[in-house]
Parts: structure tokens; sequence; C-alpha cells
């Protein structure tokens, strides 16, 4: 029952993995995005996404208790987390990536404001979905 509720964080995170093991020269790299440091703004927002799932699936799970209800809090420590390990990937394991501590700060900002936006999140999706 667990896995059941939380295999789309844990397919989301796999999806992050992919992508941060891509080697360098194959991202595209695009001046005006490097200037408005969209880069960033992806990392907060993948991040953002994954804490939300992660969340909703400890929150639907019913096998530890617990989990369920330290649900933001572990979901928020687990991020956090990943998203350090996987900068320490980039700088240690996969090809032509480096890493970056403020790629690190843009990954932990993403998933804090999705636990701090989770309720509101919540309610606006489910109220769309009901109407």
């Amino acid at each position: 029952m667990f896995f059941k509720h939380t295999k789309w964080a844990m397919l989301w995170a796999l999806l992050i993995l992919i992508l941060c093991g891509i080697p360098g020269k194959d991202i595209p790299h695009i001046s005006f995005l490097e200037l408005l440091s969209f880069d960033k703004f992806v990392h907060a927002g993948i991040f953002f996404v994954l804490v939300l799932l992660t969340v909703r699936g400890f929150i639907l799970q019913s096998n530890f208790p617990q989990l369920k209800k330290l649900a933001k809090f572990i979901a928020l420590l687990i991020c956090i987390v990943y998203g350090g390990s996987l900068e320490i990937m980039q700088g240690t394991l996969f090809v032509d990536r480096g890493a970056d501590v403020f790629d690190f700060i843009a990954n932990t900002f993403g998933a804090t404001m999705g636990v701090i936006l989770y309720d509101w999140m919540e309610k606006k999706v489910l109220i769309k979905m009901i109407k």
C-alpha cells in the first residue's frame, strides 16, 4: 500500500536523477535564459513538485501512521537530502557536470515552498477537480 501512494513521487525523483545525470555537453545552453537564472527556477520547480508528490503519498499511505502524521517534515527532509546528494553526485560521479551550492539552495527553496503551500495547493486542486 505504501508504494501505491508514493509511486508518483518515486518516478518524479527518478526523472530528476536522470535529468541531473545528463552530461553537461548534451544540455542546450541558451544565453538569455542563463542571464535570468532560469536554471534556478527549474531546480526550485522540480523540487516543489517532488515535495508535493511526496507529502501527498505519505498522507495517503496507511502502513506507517507516524509518517502520515509527520508527512510534511519528513518529505522536506528527504527532498533536501536528495537535492544535496544529487549535487554531490554531479560533482563526483556524473560526466561533465559540476556541483553548485546555488542549485542546492534552489532545490531547498522549492521543496520548502512546496511544504508551505501544500495545504493551499491541495485545496485549490481538489476544489477544481470536484467542480
